[in-house]
């Protein structure tokens, strides 16, 4: 698969996720790279990437799958697994990262880097209101916390191994990907337009102090170049990273501007659970397709609206200090209004939403 004019080889664990889909596009811009992603449902083959599909919480079958990445350098894990409870969640989302790093690190001699992607729940953000702004040097919390065992089973690793690891913390990231259990931009993206096919104003649907507290975001493209960044920059080895878009907003702002972009009024929040209130919309997601001539997406992975009944109850301040990444090299930074409305371009491009 190695070419003569790359020198490195990417395992992209993950693959198919917001981020891990989004860090493979920037990989195939960078004619150093070889890439290799992985998932369960695998995926289509192209110029410098291939996939194998997974089950990561199968040992033998991680190990066998990926017995002939002899060449990988780095691997990107970005893998998720969800369960209904926090406790439930960390042993098969650690699991999964040792059983790659277990079937990688015997056979890949020239393995330099292994990237984690975490998330603000370090932080203890996901439990309730948190110290801001959340900076890397923070103290953990009670577990249980998948993120930090997970952190934690690589700096153990380390000291006896010939690579190095990179922890990226990114906000609630925002990008195009499908089947996501995690993606807040669909999730308005289809809120919004289903309440336009139905005549309605576009309302909040969160906490009613969610609706006024301070928030930031991550984009996915700008996430991706960052992860690249500290894999490869040395100054990065051993190190934890906020990485997020370098601007605050609260919904209250921007909220009647993704209205407007929709062709919508907005209205009074109104506390309400997507969850609940989308749960018998397949009928209308279906005939929307049809008169639109969209993607045909199965209603269950068009968007998460789980997810966005937890991110719209943050009734608290969401932001962590993103200044070490600064020091440390990496100074891009993005726009989140001018994200959101990019996104919903590129969705409507794809044919995803009308």
């Amino acid at each position: 698969m190695r070419t003569t004019d790359t020198s490195n080889t990417a395992l992209v664990v993950g693959a198919n996720g917001v981020i891990g889909r989004n860090l493979i596009d920037y990989l195939r811009t960078l004619p150093e790279w070889d890439i290799v992603g992985v998932s369960r449902r695998g995926g289509e083959a192209s110029d410098r990437v291939r996939y194998i599909a997974v089950d990561l919480l199968d040992e033998a079958d991680t190990r066998e799958k990926l017995s002939g990445l002899t060449a990988v350098t780095h691997i990107f894990y970005a893998a998720y697994q969800d369960r209904p409870t926090w406790a439930e969640l960390v042993a098969p989302n650690l699991a999964m990262l040792v059983n790659v790093v277990n079937a990688i690190e015997p056979i890949a001699r020239d393995l330099r880097h292994i990237s984690l992607m975490q998330g603000y729940k370090v932080y203890g953000a996901h439990l309730g209101p948190f110290k801001t702004p959340a900076r890397e040097t923070d103290a953990y919390h009670m577990p249980p916390e998948f993120n930090i065992d997970q952190q934690q089973f690589l700096e153990r690793r380390q000291p006896e191994s010939s690579w190095t690891w990179s922890a990226l913390r990114p906000s609630v990231v925002a990008g195009f990907g499908l089947g996501n259990p995690m993606n807040l931009a669909m999730v308005i993206a289809v809120y919004a337009s289903m309440s336009k096919e139905l005549g309605l104003p576009l309302r909040f649907p969160g906490k009613p102090g969610a609706y006024h507290s301070l928030l930031e975001m991550t984009d996915a493209n700008l996430l991706a170049r960052a992860t690249v960044w500290a894999a490869t920059d040395e100054r990065c080895a051993n190190q934890a990273f906020n990485i997020t878009n370098g601007d605050l907003f609260r919904w209250n702002e921007l909220w009647p501007k993704i209205a407007a972009y929709f062709g919508l009024e907005t209205a009074p929040p109104l506390p309400m659970s997507l969850e609940v209130v989308m749960a018998d919309k397949e009928p209308l997601w279906n005939a929307m397709v049809d008169k639109y001539d969209l993607q045909r997406i199965n209603y269950k992975e068009v968007s998460s609206w789980r997810f966005g009944d937890f991110v719209f109850s943050w009734d608290y301040d969401f932001f962590a200090d993103g200044s070490k990444a600064r020091r440390f090299g990496f100074h891009d930074y993005i726009d989140t209004e001018k994200m959101f409305m990019d996104i919903f371009e590129d969705f409507r491009r794809r044919k995803v939403i009308p």
